[in-house]
């Protein structure tokens, strides 16, 4: 059996990829009423022409929030910055689409038996990838590619339910399941974090051949090959991803050519949202994107008032920022607080905490409270979860009332050392405080944030997780007994509800289930969710089609979310 410190570190590839809060982000709130949610316009692109005419060549230098670890996409750690790279370099079986779904995209077609037992996937046509060989995609590399997903640390609790993967002929592929799983299609999609790999770079795991950006890694991790719109050409650590345009790519543009319009793309990591700004107001690059709430509502809003750059802001199917209480981590060497498994307790830290005051501080209160795990709009959403309105004076009683029985109120709020994530803990530390808790701060860097709460070594840490396409997408997080589950809570109205809506095909049931884990995670307070967070991209004045162009084959308008990045094939710099 491996030990907590060897299991942390084979799953550190997982929480690393959460964007813990505050590694580049800062939080806010909609400054309404405490109870309510208040969901911002329909996102909407600004600068775009009514009739656009895309013109093109041009290059895209792109600034992201941070650099990544690798693009062996089975084994990386992907937040929103290597997601985003992704949609350049490679393609996914399958996409949302903007009535909550998943549309086919390299796949033609993704199709259920009747018992959604198995699914079979027929590929398209006449897709290569942008390697030396042009190799044509078949169902063996999509199987192989599949195959390392559901045998990797970061992948496999997902996939979990897949018993056989199996080439039915060259393009298709057929996986067969141990139970129902109706929402299959949201796991290929793997929240961003998939996309099929040349054989190629499959072949490269293990191998060292040299680069600039190699270190340690191997090929696979350093010389991604894919199907996507553009060719890798090179990666410089720490300073640019470099990519030109896939003259063969498979998806065909209005005016006759294949898709990009652009000649060439640039990646460049910029950690500091404030040096993103700069960069695009001086033009050392042409978009940014961005989850600094009070930029989306100060300095980036002014400049799009003012024409000099385009911008747009989504909250669909964001992430939900929250704090984490480790109840009982199946991974700890030693026990839990114990006050943290009583469930007044974790109400009364709840009610201690001022979330609208909380987000004007941090956000000038421009992000949307959240109270449950789900945004508006999706299954399992309530306006009313149960959750406790902030009540100091209810919290007081409990923590005297812990005091009373001879229990000790010390707690150790985990947190990393950037100014935003120090900013929010100290205001929650007062917060706490004042209604009677002993809080000890420990700030340390984030790889031992990241160790720390997946061994349990914390009672109270802040995230930033979960977007909420279809809820099943998170029954990893939130199922007893996984190693996912960091909060170590064991819920069977939870577990019970989020197996009925992974086998459930009536959508009524399947709300109903949600509608439970909702008013459940209301009640107990396992996690305190605080606000959901905002995603924008800026970018100069001539550049547009943020959101790219309608999905293939009649698939209707793309979705209006970028959490998980977003489409690069439609955009184009104006150069009349």
């Amino acid at each position: 059996m491996s030990s907590p410190r060897t299991t942390a570190k084979r799953l550190g590839v997982v929480l690393a990829g959460l964007a813990l809060i505050g590694t580049s982000c800062i939080f806010g709130d909609d400054g309404g009423d405490g109870g309510s949610v208040r969901v911002r316009p329909e996102a909407v692109e600004s600068g775009m022409p009514d009739d656009p005419e895309p013109t093109r060549g041009g290059k895209l230098v792109y600034a992201l929030e941070a650099e990544s670890n690798s693009f062996c996409l089975s084994e990386a750690t992907l937040a929103i910055s290597g997601m985003q790279v992704l949609r350049a370099f490679y393609d996914p079986l399958v996409v949302p689409d903007a009535q909550g779904g998943y549309a086919p995209y390299l796949a033609k077609s993704v199709e259920p038996n009747e018992a959604r037992t198995a699914w079979t996937i027929s590929l398209r046509k006449g897709i290569t990838f942008n390697d030396e060989a042009r190799t044509p995609l078949t169902a063996a590399i999509v199987r192989d590619n599949l195959l390392a997903y559901t045998s990797s640390t970061l992948f496999g609790v997902v996939f979990e339910p897949v018993q056989k993967i199996e080439v039915v002929n060259e393009l298709t592929v057929k996986f067969t399941l141990d139970r129902p799983w109706v929402t299959f299609p949201s796991a290929l999609y793997g929240g961003g974090r998939i996309g099929i790999m040349g054989p190629s770079q499959l072949a490269g795991r293990g191998k060292q051949t040299g680069g600039a950006a190699q270190g340690d890694l191997d090929d696979c991790a350093t010389k991604p090959v894919g199907t996507g719109p553009f060719r890798f050409v090179s990666w410089t650590r720490g300073e640019s991803i470099q990519g030109i345009r896939n003259e063969a790519y498979w998806q065909i543009a209005p005016d006759g050519k294949p898709y990009p319009y652009l000649e060439a793309v640039e990646f460049r990591p910029m950690p500091n949202s404030d040096a993103r700004i700069v960069a695009l107001q001086q033009g050392e690059v042409n978009m940014l994107h961005t989850s600094t709430a009070a930029d989306m509502d100060g300095s980036l809003a002014q400049l799009r008032d003012a024409g000099r750059i385009n911008l747009l802001i989504s909250e669909e199917s964001t992430e939900t920022t929250y704090l984490i209480l480790n109840i009982d981590n199946m991974l700890s060497s030693k026990p839990a607080n114990p006050i943290l498994d009583r469930t007044e307790v974790r109400r009364a830290i709840a009610a201690a905490i001022d979330r609208e005051a909380l987000n004007d501080a941090q956000n000038d209160g421009f992000a949307a409270l959240a109270n449950g795990p789900f945004t508006p709009g999706t299954l399992g959403y309530l306006e009313d979860s149960g959750a406790p309105d902030y009540d100091p004076a209810a919290a007081k009683k409990v923590v005297a009332k812990l005091k009373a029985e001879g229990a000790s109120v010390h707690l150790r709020y985990l947190t990393s050392g950037g100014p935003a994530s120090v900013a929010v803990a100290d205001d929650v530390r007062q917060m706490l405080e004042a209604v009677g808790f002993d809080i000890e701060m420990q700030i340390v860097d984030e790889v031992d944030v990241i160790n720390k709460v997946i061994t349990g070594d914390y009672d109270i840490s802040s995230f930033r997780n979960q977007p909420s396409f279809d809820p099943d997408s998170n029954s990893h997080w939130w199922t007893s007994g996984t190693v996912l589950n960091f909060g170590g809570f064991s819920d069977d109205v939870i577990d019970r509800s989020l197996a009925l809506g992974r086998g459930e095909t009536d959508v009524d049931a399947r709300r109903q289930a949600y509608e439970l884990v909702t008013k459940q995670f209301g009640e107990q307070q396992y996690n305190i969710y605080l606000w959901y967070t905002p995603w924008a991209v800026a970018e100069s004045s001539d550049v547009h089609g943020i959101l790219g162009p309608p999905l293939p084959d009649n698939g209707g308008a793309a979705p209006k979310n970028i959490v998980t990045g977003h489409p690069l094939i439609g955009i184009w710099i104006d150069r009349d």
